[in-house]
Order: C-alpha cells, then structure tokens, then sequence
C-alpha cells in the first residue's frame, strides 16, 4: 500500500487486542473506521485520544456483528467518510464455554455468526475497494482453530471456519487484495473463568515461557498489511511457540 492518507476498518477495536491495533496503526499514520458493540464508552473514549493527536482521523461505528445486515453497513459507512479502504482488521469475536451436552443452536448459531460469518460479510464488501488500493484483510483468528480448546467446541469450530475463510478469500481476492490471519495464543487472558492454576500449566505448555503482548500482535498485524508484500493466504501463529508441545 502506498500513500498517506491509508484507510483500515478494525472490528471490535475498542478494547483489548482490538485496540492495541487501533493505537498502533493510528500512530503509523493511518485513518481509522473503529468498530464495537458493547463498549461504546471505551470507543469514545479511544477516539477522543486518538483524534487529540491527528484531528479527523478516526470514524467510530457501532453495530452488532450477529445481525447479517451490519457489516455491509460498516464498510459504507468507512467509505462514505474517507473515500476508500486500504486495510480490513477482523478482530471482533465471540468467545465462551459451550461443553457437549449442554451448547444449544442459539449459542452456535451466535459464535458462527460473530466469529466466521461477519468476517465472511465484511471481506466479501470491503473486497471492491480494497481491490481499488491494492490493499490487504487480516484475520484474527486462535490457535484453537486448529487445537481446539476444550468446553469450547463451537468457537474452535467458528474460529477454524475463519481460517479457511482465509485461504479462501486470499485465493478469490489476489492478486489484488492480499488475505492472512493472525492466530494469537496466550495474549491476554480471559475476564473470567481462568484460575491462576490454569494459566501457569498453559504457560509452562509455552515454550517461551510468558504470555505475548497486544502490542506484539498489533505489530505483527501492520507488518501483514504493509511490509509482506509477497504473502497471502497464511496464518502467523504468534503463540510463543505453543503450538510445537
């Protein structure tokens, strides 16, 4: 991507990970769509900050990614304001227990709809202008989409669907639009349900024996979109090695 006035639209970007990214690609000269559901305040809030440093550059969206109609809204909203899109960060996701014998269609139907089918909707209509700008999607996926997690088969499942979505896509897109995914292992823990004796046995699986950063992973997502040029249709498990034990 070249220019720079560049343009990205990231999901659930007002917390967590999702803001990590926001800040980083914000500070590397970028325009911002932010997006979020629930957390308005902390949108807000990340707007104002970010508008602070460079006034007019952050564009905040609020919709729930479960209704079908939402993405295709997002991305008009993001090009009615800045004229054009260069990056497509699908960071929002739905993320809970859902044990055999217990999990329900609703809850798959919930975890499918947020985690797989949004991204699915958003790529399939940011894919225009992206194409325009030769411009680049970045999934976040986990590491769980390929070692599921267990009590957690329907996230595995969602979270596996999105990264075949990202083959898929890179395939259907190039050569115009480069696709990857990041799959995070131990980044931030959960707000709950994880007990400290939980975590160090996950950390002592880890061969370099700490939890990853969301500065880390908000790097390596600017690295996908901007520096390689020459990769698509990949999957980056930036997990600390966990996936090797």
């Amino acid at each position: 991507m070249t220019g720079t006035c560049r343009t990205a639209l990231v999901t659930g970007s007002a917390r967590r990970i999702g803001a990590a990214i926001a800040t980083h690609l914000h500070a590397q000269g970028y325009r911002l769509a932010l997006h979020a559901h629930r957390s308005g305040d902390a949108l807000a809030e990340l707007a104002a900050r970010l508008e602070a440093a460079r006034p007019g550059s952050v564009l905040t969206l609020a919709g729930d990614l479960a209704d079908p109609q939402v993405p295709a809204r997002l991305v008009a909203q993001c090009i009615a304001r800045f004229d054009g899109l260069d990056a497509l960060v699908n960071n929002a996701s739905n993320f809970y227990p859902t044990p055999v014998g217990d999990a329900t269609a609703a809850q798959w139907d919930d975890l499918f709809a947020v985690n797989a089918r949004a991204p699915f909707l958003l790529s399939q209509a940011a894919a225009p202008y992206l194409a325009a700008r030769r411009g680049a999607i970045v999934n976040l996926t986990d590491v769980n989409a390929r070692q599921p997690l267990h009590g957690h088969p329907i996230y595995s499942a969602a979270k596996s669907a999105l990264d075949m979505l990202t083959r898929a896509f890179a395939l259907e897109l190039a050569p115009h639009v480069r696709v990857n995914a990041i799959a995070p292992g131990a980044i931030l823990w959960p707000e709950a349900g994880k007990s400290e004796q939980a975590r160090q046995a996950l950390l002592q699986r880890t061969p370099l024996g700490r939890t990853g950063t969301p500065e880390e992973i908000a790097e390596a997502v600017r690295w996908l979109l901007e520096d390689a040029s020459y990769v698509t249709g990949q999957t980056l498990a930036l997990d600390g090695g966990r996936t090797l034990t």
